[in-house]
């Protein structure tokens, strides 16, 4: 295995007869090579994972189903808000930590396709924040220019795929976290439909809104791992029936919708607003049919997020270290959660009505719109800047990404260039919910056409075989009131 293998050839080369405890060791030995204490909280001890690769290639002996596993054989890597069976979950704060008896849901549905987990990521504390600056365990560094962020709050799990640690991990995404990431390591972060994945034995950040995201360097690799671990679970009360389709060709005449231009805001960064200009022509150029839009109603929904009721979410899920040892936070952390008590339940049925409002005049974009192609981030700032204006650079980056969860829509961050300066600019597709395979049919293709290096590996992208079978998008009629 080299650094920046996909999943799926990995897979193939186990199925063939490739050693999957050596694959195991050269994670092991790329972690240590790459030498970044930041991007692991908890690094899982090589031995445990060894003897665990050791009994998988023996029960392919006996089963020969096994080596069929859709990931068998994948080093994993998972965010530090998920569980994972005898390795402590921190949510990036040491006052939280515990150590969990069972494996999450999503991380159980891994291990049965044959994945094998070696360690736990860092992230923003209590996945609250979009920078991956908001750790106690030190920031991971950002391989194309080590003075900006590395985006969160999903950071370490998308700085390890970018560096080739591992070919796939678990994030989380409740504003942006597995997106903004993936934006700036070049690399994919697919936030499927709410309820799609479970998050039974995740910490919460908005329990209403948060989702598992995926983290890998295609998206025939993230859509892999999608497949693998979605479904309804009865742990999870807000886990849905959602039909995952399989992945198809791109769908014929797919419509793709812009902001108006007056609407596109990059904050004076202007290549990323050519970037971005470059990204649509590209899709044009793919058969999709490129519609503008009224992104007003859309970022309206996304300054509820963090100036209403919501916030109160992340309150509760760490009121523990809040009341008993407010100290312990990260301070930026723990000024934006204390936010959250202020709010009455006046407050939050108010914003809950405006939201239901929003959904409605949101939904009938989609009456033109097949999905959207929106820049994942308008722009990118650096370690010292986030430091200096925390709250306002981190709201910047979540200018395409906050109302995403709030309106129930999936979303897929792709890799589309690598500006001159060097800096990675990425699109996401976004759609409504139940959507995940036409916005992956699209992305595929578009991921392929950029002719990128697969994160920061230096490996191309691997050659691109359409699907003969489209996928098929619900056309959708809105109702009148």
């Amino acid at each position: 295995m080299v650094a920046g293998e996909t999943v799926a050839a990995m897979v193939a080369a186990h199925r063939a007869g490739a050693s999957v405890e050596a694959t195991v060791a050269r994670a092991y030995a790329r972690v240590r090579a790459h030498n970044d204490p930041a991007i692991f909280i908890t690094l899982r001890e090589e031995a445990d994972a060894m003897t665990e690769a050791k009994a998988l290639a023996g029960k392919r002996g006996a089963d020969r189903a096994v080596a069929e596993l859709p990931l068998y054989g994948v080093p994993v890597a998972i965010k530090d808000n998920i569980d994972v069976a005898g390795l402590p979950t921190t949510a990036a704060c040491p006052a939280f930590a515990y150590v969990p008896e069972k494996d999450a849901t999503c991380v159980a549905r891994l291990k049965r396709a044959g994945a094998i987990v070696i360690g736990k990521t860092n992230l923003d504390q209590f996945a609250t924040g979009l920078e991956g600056v908001r750790t106690p365990y030190g920031i991971p560094r950002n391989l194309f220019d080590k003075a900006l962020i590395p985006g969160g709050s999903s950071a370490g799990s998308a700085v390890a795929i970018a560096a080739g640690l591992v070919p796939l991990a678990l994030g989380t995404d409740t504003a942006g976290s597995g997106r903004v990431p993936a934006a700036l390591s070049n690399t994919v972060g697919l936030k499927p439909s709410l309820g799609l994945v479970s998050n039974a034995g995740v910490v919460p950040a908005c329990r209403t809104l948060d989702c598992v995201s995926v983290h890998a360097l295609t998206v025939e690799d993230a859509f892999a791992a999608l497949a693998a671990i979605a479904g309804p679970d009865p742990a999870d009360p807000y886990s849905r029936k959602h039909r995952l389709s399989a992945l198809g060709a791109v769908p014929s005449g797919v419509r793709v919708g812009a902001p108006r231009p007056e609407q596109r805001l990059f904050f004076g960064d202007a290549a990323s607003a050519a970037a971005y200009d470059d990204a649509l022509a590209r899709l044009a150029r793919l058969g999709a049919r490129i519609v503008t839009f009224d992104m007003a109603p859309f970022f309206e929904a996304a300054r509820l997020l963090y100036d209403g009721p919501w916030v109160a979410e992340r309150y509760l899920a760490a009121r523990a270290v809040i009341e008993k040892a407010p100290q312990e936070m990260h301070p930026v952390t723990r000024q934006i959660l204390l936010a959250g008590a202020k709010f009455s339940a006046a407050d939050a049925f108010a914003a809950f009505y405006r939201l239901e409002e929003l959904r409605r005049v949101c939904a009938a974009a989609f009456r033109a719109i097949d999905m959207m192609a929106l820049p994942t981030v308008p722009t990118v700032h650096t370690v010292e800047q986030a430091r200096a204006d925390p709250i306002a650079l981190n709201s910047r980056l979540g200018t395409y990404t906050n109302f995403v969860n709030l309106l129930d829509l999936c979303a897929l961050a792709v890799p589309a260039s690598l500006r001159a300066d060097g800096t990675p600019f990425g699109v996401t597709l976004v759609a409504p919910a139940g959507e995940d395979a036409g916005l992956a049919a699209l992305g595929r293709a578009f991921h392929a056409e950029a002719v990128l290096p697969l994160g920061a590996t230096g490996q191309p992208h691997p050659a691109f075989a359409p699907a003969s079978k489209p996928v098929m998008m619900r056309r959708r009629r809105v109702t009148p009131s």
